[in-house]
């Protein structure tokens, strides 16, 4: 099921969206007062905000998910990296279990820029007729994988009859699968999950617990999901690189609110220079990065990864600045194969100038936005 298929139009027109997933009820890992995420905000950070504000702004609320797909966000918040390049203006930061949770607070306002997944942002940004938000930067790339119950499921061929597991209705990882199983001759219904293979919506925190008793058979899903299981006795049955070129394709964007991009610009190029700095602390330092993902992790859930689950989920992802806008527009057709999108609108989703301004100053070069930048 190679995945690089021949390109659409970039001039994709919106017409209709099923959009399953955005309709969904918010889910969240912690009630809050806007009900959308857990608040870290109060907490103490490495670096305090302090001297000069950017663009005379007091704060900035950020958003991003306690999973090591989202290396950048928790090295860079763990760092202070993001806080040293925004000075005196304070990064308030919220944690997102679910995409579709992630897209209501930022149309909400309750979050200014969020790390995301794609199926997600296509999502969100075509329900609002490429109204609400840009994505400005890419993060990840990998880490997601298909483990199973290897006592159940010996190869892809038997998946058929078999309780597959994904951490949302119409999440990335959902989208993901439920292409796979098309690709191979195996009909699931999107909307309840039942066919050939029975594919069940679960929280990520709960599946390890699932697959154990024996209620799951197995679960495609992102690190360090995955690496949980593989130490409670599951086994890697697919990575999912190895269904795209290269073995790259997008997990995890940065997306920002467009009124906040016209309004903040200082502040958004400032997180970018974060960004940028993070990504290249990261590949210049993995160890201490790995210690400060797990850090953040513990302050985020009160628990720290053991050595067995940290040291192959970071290892499974990679953190970038591309976005990979052209995997972006292949899980685009992903979802709507899989009948939860019609007609997506892609066009102007990217807005990756302030990027590439900010990769020039770093002597890096410019990335693409395959043709579905803002005009």
């Amino acid at each position: 099921m190679p995945p690089v298929s021949a390109h659409r139009s970039t001039r994709t027109t919106l017409r209709r969206t099923v959009a399953v997933a955005a309709a969904l009820p918010v889910l969240a890992l912690t009630a809050t007062a806007c009900g959308y995420g857990s608040d870290s905000s109060d907490d103490k950070e490495k670096v305090a905000a302090e001297g000069k504000k950017v663009g005379g702004l007091d704060e900035i609320k950020v958003g991003y998910f306690p999973n090591v797909t989202h290396a950048t966000a928790l090295a860079g918040l763990q760092e202070g990296i993001f806080q040293k390049e925004l000075g005196g203006t304070k990064i308030k930061t919220q944690t997102f279990n679910a995409g579709p949770s992630a897209i209501e607070a930022l149309n909400a306002k309750s979050v200014d820029v969020t790390w995301i997944g794609p199926s997600p942002a296509i999502n969100g940004y075509t329900k609002s007729k490429g109204q609400n938000l840009r994505i400005i930067a890419g993060s990840g790339s990998g880490g997601v994988s298909l483990v199973v119950n290897p006592k159940k499921v010996k190869s892809l061929d038997d998946l058929k009859g078999k309780r597959i597991a994904t951490p949302q209705l119409g999440n990335t990882q959902d989208v993901a699968l439920l292409n796979y199983l098309s690709e191979n001759g195996l009909e699931v219904d999107a909307n309840t999950g039942k066919g050939d293979v029975t594919v069940i919506r679960q929280d990520n925190k709960e599946i390890p617990a699932s697959l154990e008793s024996g209620s799951l058979d197995g679960a495609w899903v992102p690190e360090p999901t995955a690496s949980k299981l593989v130490a409670g006795g599951g086994k890697v049955l697919l990575d999912e690189k190895k269904l795209w070129k290269d073995g790259k394709f997008v997990i995890t964007n940065l997306i920002v609110s467009q009124k906040f991009l016209k309004e903040n610009p200082k502040a958004v190029e400032a997180l970018l220079r974060g960004t940028v700095k993070t990504n290249a602390w990261i590949a210049e330092k993995p160890e201490d990065a790995k210690a400060a993902v797990n850090a953040r992790l513990k302050k985020d859930s009160g628990q720290a990864l053991p050595a067995e689950v940290l040291d192959p989920a970071f290892k499974n992802v990679e953190t970038l600045n591309d976005p990979l806008a052209s995997t972006l527009r292949d899980e685009a057709d992903h979802a709507v194969k899989a009948g939860l999108l019609e007609d997506p609108l892609l066009d102007g989703i990217y807005d990756l100038r302030p990027l590439n301004k900010v990769l020039k100053a770093e002597g890096e070069p410019a990335v693409d936005d395959a043709g579905l930048g803002a005009k």
